[in-house]
């Protein structure tokens, strides 16, 4: 089955993956309304498509009644806070994004008859006692750990969309992504990509947390939202797995970045995070099979463009070639 979408609304659609979701779908001929309260976002992100023919930006808390005024056909929820920081920083706002502000876009794609589509997160296997992770790992979480109103608010999130699926029978889809970057992160959103990135161009100590023996497997956010729109035209229910299963510790991943940047910065350990995933890579057969999906920007490739574009945010420095 093949699910066109030709109305779409974007909860979250300002945050950093949200923006080049609408990017993509209005190039494909698609209207978008964007829906976000900028908590954790910025207006900046979107304003070149504040002009754009078929494009609609409405801020609104998700958690609150929703606008009846349009009858989409595919719903999509990034909603949240996403970094550490943020979701630290607004506890029970993330956890009322999962639960409350779940609820509300599966009521309204229900009213709308939509195709629904969750934006989960690799976080829902905690700290994996499986490698690479599976769809079929149920994963291995602390549900009162600081991490916890993240974690467990996308899990949450998870069994409500299955639930409106299995009774309400309604078309859900669920998307497991695991770490993307790539330009529009927040330079200062705590997250690693942006977090080295900015310390190198800024020629300051890069921080790594614990030993940075830890890895993670980073997925450039073209190829992230080229997975979403697979999985949001196809009738699978998921959940999914986006992201690239190329591994990298992120002490290799500081390495890189200095590189590219031809920093001379160098690296300071600082303490490691509470409930910090050790390992963290997708299987993504699934993807492969189902959605035809694979990851195509490489890591070196990806995190050029990315210093590229936060590069031009320091007027002071020269733009990387």
């Amino acid at each position: 089955m093949t699910h066109s979408i030709q109305l779409a609304l974007v909860a979250g659609g300002a945050g950093f993956i949200g923006s080049h979701l609408c990017d993509s779908l209005l190039a494909a001929g698609a209207e978008v309304d964007a829906l976000d309260n900028f908590a954790t976002s910025s207006p900046d992100t979107i304003a070149h498509l504040l002009d754009k023919p078929g494009f609609r930006l409405i801020q609104h808390d998700v958690t609150m009644p929703l606008p009846a005024d349009r009858w989409y056909d595919t719903v999509f929820h990034l909603a949240s806070a996403a970094s550490p920081p943020d979701y630290l920083r607004l506890p029970l706002q993330t956890l009322q994004a999962g639960s409350v502000g779940t609820e509300n876009l599966l009521q309204l794609a229900a009213r709308c008859g939509s195709r629904f589509l969750l934006g989960s997160t690799s976080e829902v296997y905690g700290d994996p006692a499986e490698h690479p992770q599976p769809e079929t790992y149920w994963g291995n979480v602390n549900p009162v750990g600081l991490r916890s109103v993240y974690d467990e608010a996308k899990r949450y999130a998870e069994a409500l969309t299955m639930a409106y699926r299995r009774e309400e029978e309604m078309d859900t889809g669920i998307a497991r992504i695991f770490n993307t970057y790539g330009p529009r992160m927040r330079a200062h959103d705590g997250r690693m990509v942006p977090t080295f990135v900015r310390q190198a161009l800024a020629g300051e100590p890069l921080t790594v947390t614990g030993t940075g023996e830890q890895t993670r497997s980073l997925c450039y956010v073209d190829d992230t939202v080229r997975g979403l729109l697979a999985l949001a035209r196809s009738g699978h229910p998921g959940p999914v797995n986006l992201g690239n299963p190329h591994e990298i510790s992120v002490a290799e991943l500081a390495s890189e970045i200095t590189r590219i940047t031809e920093s001379s910065s160098p690296v300071e350990h600082i303490d490691a995070v509470v409930d910090d995933p050790r390992r963290r890579c997708p299987d993504i057969g699934l993807a492969r099979q189902e959605l035809g999906w694979r990851p195509e920007v490489d890591l070196a490739e990806g995190l050029r463009r990315t210093v590229t574009w936060f590069a031009r945010l320091l007027p002071e420095r020269e733009p990387l070639p």
